[in-house]
């Protein structure tokens, strides 16, 4: 189903993108920083090595559990309101995580993670920003431009963890602290955003479609499917990879460069996506995205030299940008103005929980199914698989189904 919903003008629409890429930029610089610092924070912290990558897993935790609320927020006063509530929250768990590891507390550092994973969930919710006041034509470029805000990020975060990780004598307790700051400055953004708050329903408005309904939907079921395995595995296998170039004989720094390539090739692609989409069709750029993210397995699984980190991070950030913008776009066409906040908010339930359950399980694969990080970076490749076929099986359904008249 295709919902026309073109503007006079996409002036508005620009604007908005331009301070949402700022907010990627700024704001999401944030997500690398925690991601290139949890998992090592993690492990110095946890009695176990199976739970290194908990505080990652209870930030995704955290984005699931408040992706409806989020929503909720938002549908009544407005994405502004949804994004200071993301910022104010990012502040407090870049605090309390900072905290747990001046205290050396694992529980308190799990609990600053599992704050910031409200913040993860309103950062989510800047691409369906950049369409809400976008034209059908322009839909597709504006999120993939919010998108592509994410390469200033892959820079600036992997940078500032270079300089704040031994700042002090407890390690990584620069970098939450750098990440209180990135949250009050960046929040400040949001105050330029003209993006109306939805109208209040009326007795006899459109109620919509149910959370049930929109996914029996095919198009939905399908790009919410998509968004589910390309998310999930990117952050299944970029959450182990500090630990694997480490456990592998590198050092931190070679893992934020690690991180840092595939983080700018997450955003990279961002530039022309929507470009591509608008001439190729969504679903052909979605089967790419899945293609190479099978591609990133291949190459992980050829050896542990630093080449073959590069590469198979690269590849892994190429094809999540592919197969999840093609999803986003695929999603915010297929439901109607009223179902906005019903609709994203079980999107994101379903792809951050499945996010959820992806870094659970690299934190197990990667310490606790081999006799070494070797064959523990293996495990976490190889288990991307059946999860591939599942979003391949599901789009070629999609493709293949007669259409409807």
């Amino acid at each position: 189903m295709t919902i026309s919903m073109t503007t006079p003008s996409d002036t508005v629409a620009k604007k908005n993108v331009a301070i949402l890429v700022l907010a990627q930029a700024i704001l999401g610089a944030q997500m690398p920083m925690i991601f290139i610092v949890g998992g090592l924070a993690g492990q110095s912290l946890a009695s176990n090595p199976c739970f290194a990558t908990l505080p990652i897993s209870l930030i995704v935790g955290g984005s699931m559990l408040a992706a409806t609320p989020i929503s909720a927020i938002m549908q009544r006063w407005g994405r502004r309101a949804g994004f200071f509530t993301g910022a104010a929250f990012g502040s407090v768990g870049g605090l309390v995580g900072a905290y747990g590891l001046y205290l050396g507390s694992f529980p308190i550092f799990l609990l600053g993670s599992l704050l910031t994973g409200v913040y993860m969930s309103a950062h989510g919710f800047y691409r369906f920003a950049a369409a809400d006041t976008a034209s059908e034509a322009f839909r597709p470029k504006a999120i993939s431009y919010v998108m592509a805000g994410g390469l200033a990020a892959a820079i600036i975060g992997p940078q500032i963890v270079k300089f704040t990780s031994q700042a002090f004598v407890i390690p990584f307790l620069g970098t939450y602290l750098a990440v209180i700051a990135v949250n009050v400055f960046g929040a400040a953004l949001f105050l330029f955003l003209d993006i109306p708050k939805p109208p209040a329903p009326s007795e006899d408005s459109p109620k919509g479609r149910s959370r049930l309904e929109l996914l029996k939907t095919p198009v939905i079921a399908v790009a919410v499917i998509c968004a589910m395995v390309s998310y999930a595995l990117m952050n299944l296998v970029m959450t182990s990879t500090p630990l694997a170039v480490v456990g592998c004989g590198f050092t931190e720094g070679n893992a934020a460069d690690v991180v840092t390539s595939h983080v700018l090739a997450m955003y990279v692609p961002s530039f022309f996506t929507g470009h591509l989409i608008a001439r190729f069709g969504v679903e052909k750029i979605v089967a790419a995205g899945l293609v190479i993210l099978a591609g990133a397995g291949a190459v992980a699984l050829q050896g542990v030299e630093i080449e073959n980190f590069f590469i198979a991070l690269v590849l892994l950030g190429v094809g999540w940008n592919f197969g999840f913008i093609g999803a986003t776009t695929m999603l915010a066409g297929a439901h109607e103005s009223y179902e906005r906040g019903r609709m994203q908010g079980l999107n994101d339930l379903l792809v951050f929980g499945g996010v959820t359950m992806a870094s659970l399980a690299s934190g197990g694969l990667m310490n606790c199914s081999g006799g070494n990080p070797a064959d523990g970076w293996s495990a976490v490749n190889m288990a991307m698989a059946p999860f591939l076929v599942l979003a391949g099986g599901a789009l070629v359904w999609l493709v293949m189904r007669p259409k409807e008249a």
